[in-house]
């Protein structure tokens, strides 16, 4: 229960905030914690060693305050473009374009296509033209970010930014990254403010723009997510494929790859039993179970938690009995999940049914056991081997 809305104090407050709270980490959490974990077997998993289990405490804190206070940061979004990182307005997609079940939810919240916001990054050294057309050969990177639809941001300073220059810097064939930035679910003061299906829309609007503007082939297309843009990755492929073929409609085909990061694919109501590893890992990884609700109704909006357990676009790995959803015709995908964390179980969920419309030759599933949720997109690179490890698999997958 939050006791105090922190999010109706003036912005200068909350940034004097967020000093005061490093000092509380560094001279009083941190000494604690080093104290209470420095045996192995107080720590959350036997085989973390004192500094991980500092580092990743540490992080849950700060999910913790970000939840309890509203957000501490507030993030470049939708409504300008942020100066000096290489990015453009992007037209919005055609309304034309958004049909059938999504065109009629889209009414229902009040939602439609807009310009937006899009940033590009290149590769270390070289000097591309924003919006340049493809080079021979050229491979390029959508990235749709995480933060629960609710914060982060597409601009290449944002934490998730790690995605795309690991992408960069170990895959020769990729010349570029590409992000859009789509509306959150709340504004800047924690309200609510753009729900399910506003990210679709935007999401659709940046994939339309690399093809019918920039020019790239979508075989070119790797369409990366990480968490909820995870979510989103997913959502705009099903919407790719259920559509390529409508008529007197130019929509895209699905891209040529699919990699998925700690994907969010059930956001249906928490499962509570013991088993769960909503429970069983809820002490381990830094998510929070309470926070991940709140951020699915603010998602769903005027459609309720009733509509996530049954719309394939919201909640792909969902178990209930309603359910319709098939991954006939996606592309090649690889998937990484931590072992450690909570959303594991849909996950699995995901990689089955991934692998049943699919075959097994055409999912790659990676889960390095003692990892946390979102550990490659929040830059993590202290979670050794890992982090070396992970990445060594997906360059691998692209290069096959």
């Amino acid at each position: 229960m939050v006791l105090f809305n922190y999010s109706v104090l003036p912005r200068p407050i909350k940034t004097l905030f967020i000093p005061c709270y490093l000092l509380f980490l560094g001279f009083v959490q941190t000494p604690i914690l080093l104290v209470v974990h420095a045996l192995p077997f107080m720590r959350p998993k036997r085989g973390w060693g004192l500094a991980r289990t500092v580092r990743v405490k540490t992080w849950r804190t700060s999910v913790f305050v970000s939840r309890t206070f509203g957000k501490i940061m507030v993030f470049p979004d939708h409504r300008a473009l942020a100066p000096g990182q290489n990015g453009l307005w992007i037209d919005p997609v055609p309304e034309s374009l958004i049909v059938g079940r999504i065109k009629d939810m889209a009414a229902k919240a009040g939602v439609g296509p807009v310009k937006l916001p899009g940033y590009w990054v290149d590769k270390s050294g070289a000097v591309v033209p924003i919006g340049a057309p493809p080079r021979a050969g050229e491979k390029v990177v959508l990235h749709l970010h995480g933060g629960s639809y609710s914060f982060l941001s597409a601009t290449p300073k944002d934490v998730t930014r790690h995605v795309g220059l690991e992408l960069l810097k170990r895959c020769p064939s990729i010349g570029r990254v590409f992000s859009i930035e789509y509306r959150l679910t709340t504004t800047p003061d924690n309200q609510p403010a753009y729900p399910f299906p506003t990210q679709l829309i935007d999401a659709l609007t940046g994939y339309y723009y690399l093809v019918n503007t920039v020019g790239f082939s979508p075989a070119d297309i790797i369409l990366d997510g990480d968490s909820a843009g995870g979510n989103l990755a997913l959502a705009l492929t099903l919407y790719l494929v259920e559509n390529r073929n409508h008529e007197s409609l130019n929509i895209p085909p699905p891209p040529g790859r699919l990699l998925l990061l700690s994907p969010w694919t059930d956001l249906s109501r928490i499962p509570t039993t013991p088993s769960s590893s909503w429970s069983r890992l809820a002490g381990i990884d830094y998510l929070h179970p309470g926070d991940i609700q709140d951020k699915a109704e603010l998602f769903c909006g005027p459609f309720g938690l009733d509509e996530a357990a049954v719309n394939p676009y919201i909640s792909p790995a969902s178990t209930h009995p309603s359910l319709s959803v098939s991954f006939r015709g996606f592309p090649r995908t690889f998937i990484l999940c931590g072992g450690s964390e909570m959303l594991r179980d849909q996950i699995h969920v995901l990689r089955d049914n991934m692998v049943k419309d699919m075959g097994d030759g055409n999912v790659v599933y990676y889960e390095p056991p003692d990892a946390v949720h979102d550990f490659l997109a929040v830059g993590m690179s202290w979670m050794e081997p890992e982090w070396t490890d992970s990445w060594n698999e997906i360059v691998k997958w692209l290069g096959q």
